[in-house]
């Protein structure tokens, strides 16, 4: 087994999982990771600035022959839980087989943390001295919108560092990704979906089961329930979907590709065709709603005295937190359902398609010569909308073949990768480094 791939297995093998609960985080398991993470990596504790951002999160400052446009690149160590779901092999176990690593982070998002560091290890041992400040800000807990991301902006705006670019996960080479393309399509978020939880509440008078009132509290709440789930705000097209759309139409074979280069010359029409592909194109061009958690009763004997209902929508470009929770109230109808905002994130502003976008491309371009990159909309939230606070070019992409399947299992069960697409994604993050302009 290669040193690379035996780095990614130590770390995998580290139960880096985050919680919203302070009392349930495995402390040990942390510093266990920077343990390991100082073994493995020697070069780049020694001969990189560090300082902790938040309890867990690692910015690494490597002076480069110019500060005038600093580069971020981005990873996060923590993981999600492993909740059910059948693993061919144990989560946490780094396996090895037949060519592919198992394991929760390897795709989300450890294998990326790792071919980083990698790849900044090799060109150290190299003597290689970058053309600008490159910046590694490795947060500990993205999975759970925490802190340690919002802190390393505060200490790059202390400083004064307004980076040229920043590179967080997001976006892959990805196949299966369109009907009738079979090429891959290396796709970079240029924006992401802003994110909002509210939680809607209903109170009355609880009381025995056998003498249950008409529209209690659980009543009440399913029928709000059900009207949100009716219900939908209007579709817009971003303008980073319709560049998808056209980059990836030319690669489709007859009839789909006729079809996507006359919906992508006009956007009215490639809204209604991706409303009506199914769910996940439909995210594409609108905001949306899902009702996930749910609570009433402690018991079934007993009629609930409260019921409450989370809601997680993702605001699409041009809505407003605003304007999506005026939706809800319009849609519930009802002054008895009590509406509240738990946490709320307005969508990104969009990076432009410029030289350092270009920059990204050339080096997709020199490790997948068959990818054509393209700008796209993430639909989940990623630590590098922070970013955007001090940075113009705020860009999304992970540089991993991933197939449709691959992409399911992140957060699900069965999280897995290649091993020789880990390898190229090192080399892609090499070859970037070495690119960057003076």
């Amino acid at each position: 087994m290669s040193s690379e791939v035996e780095a990614l297995q130590a770390l995998l093998r580290i139960p880096t999982v985050s919680t919203r609960d302070a009392d349930a985080w495995d402390h040990e398991a942390f510093e266990a990771f920077h343990t390991e993470l100082r073994d493995r990596f020697p070069l780049l504790h020694t001969k990189l600035e560090l300082t902790r951002t938040g309890r867990y999160g690692l910015l690494f400052r490597w002076p480069g022959a110019s500060a005038d446009r600093p580069v971020v690149l981005m990873a996060h160590m923590d993981v999600v839980p492993v909740e059910g779901g059948e693993w061919t092999h144990p989560p946490f176990a780094g396996i090895v087989e037949d060519g592919v690593i198992w394991g929760r982070g390897t795709l989300d998002d450890k294998a990326s943390l790792v071919a980083i560091c990698l790849a900044v290890e090799g060109l150290l041992a190299a003597g290689h001295v970058p053309a600008q400040d490159v910046w590694l800000s490795f947060g500990s807990d993205e999975e759970v919108a925490g802190q340690s991301a919002p802190a390393a902006v505060e200490e790059l705006r202390r400083r004064g560092v307004e980076p040229w670019f920043v590179l967080d996960e997001g976006g892959a080479v990805a196949y299966d990704a369109f009907p009738g393309v079979t090429e891959p399509i290396a796709v970079v978020g240029v924006t992401e979906k802003g994110i909002t939880s509210l939680e809607l509440r209903v109170e009355g008078r609880g009381g025995h089961a056998s003498t249950p009132s008409k529209l209690g509290p659980t009543a009440r709440l399913a029928r709000a329930i059900t009207r949100l789930d009716r219900s939908a705000m209007p579709a817009s097209m971003p303008e980073a979907t319709l560049a998808l759309f056209r980059r990836a139409a030319p690669l489709a074979a007859q009839p789909m590709r006729s079809v996507l280069t006359a919906a992508s010359r006009v956007p009215v029409l490639l809204t209604r065709l991706l409303l009506a592909a199914g769910p996940e194109p439909a995210a594409m061009v609108r905001s949306t709603f899902a009702v996930t958690t749910l609570s009433g009763s402690p018991s079934l004997n007993v009629v609930a005295a409260s019921a409450t209902a989370g809601v997680n929508i993702r605001v699409m470009i041009g809505d407003t937190v605003s304007d999506v929770v005026e939706h809800v109230r319009r849609a519930v109808d009802d002054d008895k359902v009590q509406i509240r905002i738990i946490d709320a994130g307005e969508p990104s502003p969009s990076s432009p398609v410029d030289e350092a976008f270009d920059l990204l491309s050339a080096a997709t371009a020199v490790h997948f010569p068959e990818a054509v990159t393209a700008p796209y909309v993430m639909m989940a939230a990623t630590d590098a909308r922070h970013f955007t606070a001090i940075s113009r070019r705020v860009y999304r992409f992970t540089p991993f073949e991933m197939t449709k399947s691959q992409r399911e299992a992140i957060h699900s069960y069965d999280e897995h990768l290649r091993v020789d697409a880990f390898l190229k994604g090192v080399a892609w993050y090499r070859t970037l480094l070495n690119s960057l302009p003076s």
